[in-house]
């Protein structure tokens, strides 16, 4: 059937430049470009082109350069080219549109509305470079006093169990399948440098990843990929997954053909078949079916390791984690609007689900108006891009967060948002052998530790101009936030006052 959709973007090559070398055909995983035998010259195939950059970074000559297509249609806001073009494609094909990475819509990001405070001369800086400074985050439910036996340092309180991470940032699920090995792999090695923990996501952990168990998070969802006793035994956090922030309420799905030899292995299910996860998961249909699983799973590994719960953030998330929490959940995470996914149904990711800021401050001021904010770590996803956003989460009540997005960047990612077509160029998101070695686990794990590095440097940078040496005194302390553009309905759910107040 012929396409009524014109080509998003045009490809320039500049034949004075241009030596028919064909790296440009080798790179480009979507066809866009190919050799003309006949002609001896290189050429493009405009239509299929997603705008991943790879072809024009590896040129060698710089010949090509790739840009969006200025068509323009009738102006008129509530037609948009984009709206236009999704009704053409639906007509076209009569399937649900698909799109991977996460919400690209214009929705306020509140975290540009927020401001930090800094000291001056009553509370005075503190010089990161000569004094010490605390970044580290334990994640697990804490008491609300600690009693210490008498002439003794031992404890009396009762502490459950705890895992350490050196700097407030996590990496996202993300699971084998929807991302390559090679990813798993960096992410593994650089979590395990710097401190911190990364997660499996639903698809289990490969045998080869095993060794790095101490610093994994493994996840337990609806549809039990790869879930056994040693899986359980190797991680250091057992995660249950309801739901995330880029399909809130609906399940997953990874194409057949994105399941090779190696990802039936891990995930437990048959080559080429696809992997669908139920929306719900069918053994929790209340607060009370949560508890069950969440004192199972600490059954299972000896009440040794937290149990996290993900939900997706929605407008009911406080009472959620509220239920949660008393359903025994040692770490609560919420995944917001901008969430990234590798693949979602594009209406339920642009339509569905709330902003991360406002369902953090939400959740953190009704566990503490209920006096169980202690009994449960609070982390949070969707769209964190930088340290200053990290230390703005810790201030609104978060103990960690988790980045996936810019990890995936770190590793080369330039969101095209093709992820579910299984053919990413950069080797990302991908099970083609062919295309998963553009990954070197060793240049990636120094990218990504290099990235919580930079970020750990900020965070010490920013804590010392608030004059305060620990992370745990930025921690749910919204006195330290201001609010810039903000409505007061807006200000009063964050919990922030307005800038100059």
């Amino acid at each position: 059937m012929k396409t009524y959709l014109p080509p998003k973007f045009i490809v320039e090559r500049d034949p004075e430049r241009c030596i028919q070398c064909q790296v440009c055909v080798n790179q480009c995983s979507f066809d866009t470009h190919y050799y003309d035998a006949e002609d001896d010259v290189v050429r493009s195939r405009e239509g299929t082109c997603v705008g991943c950059h790879r072809c024009v970074v590896f040129c060698p000559t710089n010949a090509l350069t790739v840009r969006a297509n200025p068509l323009d249609y009738r102006e008129n806001f509530n037609w948009r080219p984009e709206v236009i073009e999704d009704i053409i494609k639906q007509a076209e094909t009569g399937g649900v549109l698909l799109t991977g990475m996460g919400n690209d819509k214009g929705y306020r990001v509140y975290w540009d509305h927020l401001v930090l405070n800094a000291s001056q001369v009553t509370n005075p800086s503190i010089d990161p470079l000569r004094e010490p400074m605390e970044l580290t985050t334990y994640l697990g439910s804490k008491p609300d006093k600690v009693e210490i036996e008498p002439n003794s340092l031992s404890l009396k309180t009762n502490v459950g169990p705890q895992v350490k991470i050196e700097v407030p940032v996590m990496f996202a699920a993300m699971s084998y399948g929807a991302v390559s090995l090679n990813v798993h792999e960096s992410l593994a090695r650089a979590a395990t440098e710097a401190g911190t923990l990364w997660n499996t996501g639903e698809g289990g952990l490969h045998p080869s990843l095993y060794k790095y168990g101490a610093n994994t998070i493994v996840q337990v969802a609806s549809g039990r990929f790869g879930v056994h006793q040693d899986y359980l035994d190797a991680a250091a956090v057992v995660e249950i997954k309801i739901g995330q922030g880029a399909k809130p309420g609906i399940g997953g799905h990874l194409p057949g053909e994105k399941v090779s030899a190696e990802v039936s292995m891990t995930r437990m299910i048959p080559r080429g078949t696809d992997a669908l996860s139920p929306a719900p998961q069918h053994d929790i249909y209340s607060i009370e079916d949560l508890a069950q699983l969440v004192h199972a799973l600490k059954e299972a590994t000896n009440y040794s390791k937290p149990i996290s719960v993900k939900i997706a953030a929605v407008h009911n998330s406080a009472a959620i984690a509220s239920g949660m929490v008393r359903a025994g959940a040692d770490i609560i995470v919420l995944d917001g609007l901008r969430g990234s996914t590798g693949a979602a149904p594009k209406i339920i990711r642009d339509n569905v689900g709330i902003p991360i800021e406002m369902a953090l401050a939400s959740v953190d001021s009704r566990l503490r108006q209920e006096g169980i904010r202690n009994q449960a770590s609070l982390v949070i996803s969707g769209g964190i891009r930088n340290s200053g956003d990290v230390a703005k989460a810790i201030a609104l009540g978060a103990d960690a967060v988790y980045i996936g997005t810019a990890a995936l960047v770190a590793l080369g990612c330039c969101l095209c948002q093709q992820c579910h077509t299984g053919k990413c160029a950069w080797g990302i998101c991908t099970t083609d052998l062919a295309l998963t070695k553009r990954i070197n686990p060793d240049i990636g794990a120094r990218r990504l530790a290099n990235l919580l590095r930079g970020w750990s440097l900020e965070l010490k940078d920013i804590l010392g101009g608030m004059g305060v040496n620990a992370l745990e005194s930025l921690r749910g302390n919204r006195l330290h936030l201001r609010g810039v553009g903000l409505t007061d309905t807006e200000l009063e759910i964050l919990g922030v006052r307005m800038a100059g107040s």
